[in-house]
């Protein structure tokens, strides 16, 4: 029996102290790798479901050579009876393109047959939401949009400048998506208009808004938003009925490569001049 124990024990022995450097050498080339390797950044995506929230612009942007083909429909107030269809009745359109630049620079045009208005988009997202390596705890887009009238003339023996029919509207848009099911946004924003009704009536009108979005289920989300117009900046009342502020309701249903969304909201028109200082439903 001793002459076999011995010369297997000292061949354990031997593969015990050679194995020992292999086993160390590498555990350091793992850890060599490991160092070489970058932290990963990772950015928030699909904070919302489409660039615009309800009926104010979100933070979300097209990506590069993208072009968006918008088909947006208001009908009249609810109230308004059966004679109206409750609303159906009393509709009006605006048909929009919006193109990515880059992924974070859109630009775009709309026409609305609500006051016959023309507009003009640019849109910058310069700020991204991101973890991991680096952290940041919100995503930050720009907004600014320019308005054209071209209805007729209120008073058209007076004389009328073309100047009188531009409005602009600017909007910083700041929003964290703290879940797959929920993401918030505020929008500080500022509307200026050429020409005013009356001579309280502010030029530049400051508001606050403030929007968020819940998922209800894979392809149906929840929206909402409101902009509250800061006071002492608008006194004269539009088709004899007093400004106020907007309120909107919206449910997102996405089906593959379309978002189509369903609003109810106080406003008759479709972008930030009418939302903010021309609202006057209730």
């Amino acid at each position: 029996m001793r002459n076999w124990i011995k010369p297997l024990f000292v061949g354990f022995i031997g593969l015990l102290f050679f194995s020992i450097p292999t086993v160390s050498a590498q555990e350091d080339l793992m850890d060599l790798l490991e160092d070489k390797e970058d932290p990963i950044t990772n950015y928030t995506f699909a904070t919302f479901k489409n660039t615009r929230l309800v009926s104010g612009h979100s933070i979300e942007t097209n990506g590069k050579g993208v072009l968006q083909f918008l088909i947006s429909h208001k009908f009249g107030r609810v109230n308004s009876g059966w004679r109206e269809l409750y609303g159906l009745d009393n509709s009006t359109i605006r048909l929009g393109f919006e193109y990515g630049i880059t992924d974070d620079i859109n630009i775009g045009i709309g026409r609305s047959s609500f006051q016959k208005t023309y507009d003009a988009t640019a849109k910058w997202k310069f700020l991204k939401q991101k973890s991991g390596a680096n952290n940041f705890p919100f995503t930050a887009t720009i907004v600014s949009n320019m308005y054209a009238l071209a209805n007729e003339w209120p008073d058209p023996s007076r004389k009328n400048y073309f100047s009188s029919r531009l409005t602009y509207s600017y909007n910083l848009l700041l929003a964290r998506k703290f879940s797959n099911n929920f993401s918030m946004q505020l929008m500080p924003s500022l509307v200026h208009r050429n020409l005013v009704k009356g001579a309280n009536d502010k030029n530049s009108m400051l508001s606050m808004g403030a929007g968020t979005s819940i998922r209800l289920s894979g392809s149906v989300r929840l929206n909402a938003e409101y902009y509250y117009i800061l006071p002492n900046q608008t006194e004269s009342r539009i088709g004899g009925e007093k400004v106020k502020n907007t309120l909107s309701l919206g449910i997102d249903l996405e089906t593959g490569g379309h978002v189509f969304q369903l609003h109810f909201t106080n406003s008759r028109g479709m972008t930030e001049k009418y939302l903010i200082g021309e609202t006057t439903g209730s």
